[in-house]
């Protein structure tokens, strides 16, 4: 049975299909949320975030669109959510580095830096231009086709490119002066 035929199944309200669901999910969704979350422990929380809320929330998956696109709606709403609450316990509880315990940066990943740096430059996004977030989550990170995109926030398919052409414009300077 694929993915799509469990969603509507455990959508209907069957536990068992639920289960099997979940199961299938974890390794996609743990990837997923890799993309937003540079460390593994972030990403592997907001997965769990993630399979909660399918758990809670499949009865309003009603088929009209693919699950996975429903699905990536989930994984980007709870990596945001989790990265917030990172840094809102960071900006709380600020952290001191052990001299032995500063981080040798030859060996950290500048993809890690880079995926922060874009959560960064989205939650500047969402203050300034909140209608431009959807549109470049869904496409650049999530990787959905452009008419997946249109579908799911419900607009035409030159206004999602006029939206996230935009979106990309802003985004850039930030990116590039991190």
């Amino acid at each position: 049975m694929t993915v799509e035929e469990l969603a509507r199944q455990a959508a209907t309200g069957d536990p068992t299909a639920l289960d099997r669901l979940l199961a299938e999910l974890r390794p996609e969704v743990l990837r997923r949320c890799g993309r937003f979350l540079p460390c593994r422990e972030d990403a592997e929380e907001a997965a769990q975030d993630v399979l909660l809320q399918v758990s809670r929330h499949i009865g309003s998956f009603e088929g009209r669109s693919r699950f996975s696109t429903w699905l990536y709606t989930v994984v980007a709403n709870c990596c945001r959510q989790k990265y917030r609450e990172l840094k809102r316990r960071a900006a709380e509880q600020p952290v001191v580095f052990e001299p032995s315990e500063h981080v040798d940066p030859r060996t950290t990943s500048v993809i890690a830096g880079s995926r922060v740096d874009l959560l960064d430059a989205l939650d500047r996004l969402e203050r300034e231009h909140p209608q431009l977030v959807a549109p470049l989550v869904y496409r650049d990170i999530c990787q959905l086709d452009y008419a997946e995109v249109a579908e799911r926030i419900g607009v035409p398919l030159g206004t999602l490119k006029s939206r996230l052409h935009e979106a990309r414009k802003q985004v850039r300077p930030w990116l590039r002066a991190q």
